[in-house]
């Protein structure tokens, strides 16, 4: 059974920095993509950062060069750090997991509150 545990949300100063680590376990696999997602009240779940098992990186406009995601292999485990944070960004963060038609995992989320 594949379980996704996410850390590091919290409540942060506009303009401050957060970094939230996924851990997965029970992968079999060595081929998958990871990535973070973010829902806010009322809006759709949308995505905010992706990165192949071959560490090629995808981001939401909004985000470029204020977010980054990496992934340690070794550890199963993806991140993504936060930077300049706005009161837009303010959402609860998914971790997923997922091989394209083959299998697609979720999180619990983890809310991220961004205000003064």
């Amino acid at each position: 059974q594949v379980q996704l545990v996410e850390s590091g949300g919290g409540l942060v100063q506009p303009g401050g920095s957060l970094r939230l680590d996924c851990a997965a376990s029970g992968i079999i696999y060595s081929i998958y993509d990871m990535g973070w997602y973010r829902q806010a009240p009322g809006k759709q779940r949308e995505l905010v950062a992706a990165i192949t098992s071959g560490g090629i990186t995808n981001y939401a406009d909004s985000v470029k060069d204020r977010f980054t995601i990496s992934r340690d292999g070794a550890k199963n485990t993806v991140y993504l750090q936060m930077n300049s944070l706005k009161p837009e960004d303010t959402a609860v963060y998914y971790c997923n997991l997922r091989r394209v038609g083959v299998f697609n995992y979720w999180g619990q989320g983890t809310q991220v509150t961004v205000s003064s």
